[in-house]
């Protein structure tokens, strides 16, 4: 089972949406860590931004204080091409209150939603990184995929209504909460906000199709190369470096992704690290020769 230490309930630390337009969650305390998953499982609070400050007044407002991010505005954010569609980019900041634009910090091991959660918002980070992971019956976990700055979180909830995975940040990341009832009700006015969300929704099959390909066509060394290959497309995509990023995630954490152990990703890294395809130091890592790495 997890460690809930090392992961703190998502639930938990709820209070810090407070103060934040119109769909600012529960500001009331955080309570113990859950003894149990089960026991994690808190609902969401809706609250208006008068009431929100006055249970944060009647707080004293610590939590929040401590992991609010620093309200820019989508208007001056990054991720903004990434997360809306060119309808609403233009928008004036106050037509997208109570959708975007809610945002908090969440610390490096804390986890954005937990498994069981009830599905009342999409998650996008607006900077750092996360992964999702999938719990076995036996205890084992699966990490699903790594997320960076720009990409949505949660859609697996959809489905049934609750979250079936973990989403845990790998380094302070800032994210952001978008209620999914109002950008519903949002697309039905707005084509080209329908046609975002079909693309997001088609991305993340298209992602999972890759994945299931990799994991059972591909060799160690191929899984490794395909695995640097697309952090580099997708930080090229936000207008980084593809060719020098950081590793946010642990070799071990790769390997459970890519279903390799520790020791085959490292054997596999310093293999391409040999053939002068690429430069690893520590968590930097350098695509040296990138035409012949996708021939790999």
């Amino acid at each position: 089972m997890p460690d809930v230490a090392r992961y703190p309930s998502a639930t938990a630390h709820r209070s810090a949406f407070a103060g934040l337009p119109v769909h600012a969650l529960s500001s009331e305390p955080p309570l113990p860590l859950p003894r149990s998953r089960a026991e994690a499982v808190r609902p969401v609070i809706l609250l208006s931004r008068a009431d929100a400050a006055e249970r944060m007044e009647h707080a004293g407002g610590t939590s929040s204080a401590r992991n609010a991010a620093p309200q820019i505005g989508c208007e001056r954010c990054s991720s903004r091409d990434l997360c809306m569609p060119p309808s609403l980019r233009d928008t004036q900041p106050a037509g997208l209150v109570g959708v975007f634009g809610n945002s908090r910090k969440v610390e490096r091991g804390e986890a954005i939603y937990r498994a069981g959660d009830g599905f009342e918002n999409l998650y996008v980070l607006r900077a750092g990184s996360s992964k999702t992971i999938a719990l076995h019956r036996d205890g084992r976990e699966q990490i699903t995929g790594f997320q960076i700055s720009g990409e949505f979180i949660g859609m697996e909830g959809l489905t049934t209504g609750v979250h079936t995975l973990d989403a845990i940040a790998l380094e302070d990341s800032v994210v952001c909460a978008i209620p999914f009832r109002a950008l519903e009700s949002m697309s039905y006015t707005d084509r080209d906000l329908q046609r975002h969300m079909n693309w997001l929704m088609s991305r993340e099959i298209v992602r999972e199709s890759a994945h299931l390909m990799l994991m059972g066509s591909m060799n160690a060394e191929e899984r490794v190369a395909a695995f640097l290959l697309n952090l580099s497309q997708r930080y090229r995509e936000r207008g980084y470096s593809a060719t020098e990023f950081q590793l946010r995630m642990t070799r071990d954490e790769i390997g459970c992704y890519l279903g390799l152990k520790l020791e085959t990703v490292s054997r596999m890294l310093t293999r391409l690290q040999k053939r002068g395809l690429i430069q690893i130091s520590g968590k930097k890592a350098r695509i040296v020769d990138l035409d012949n790495l996708e021939r790999v």
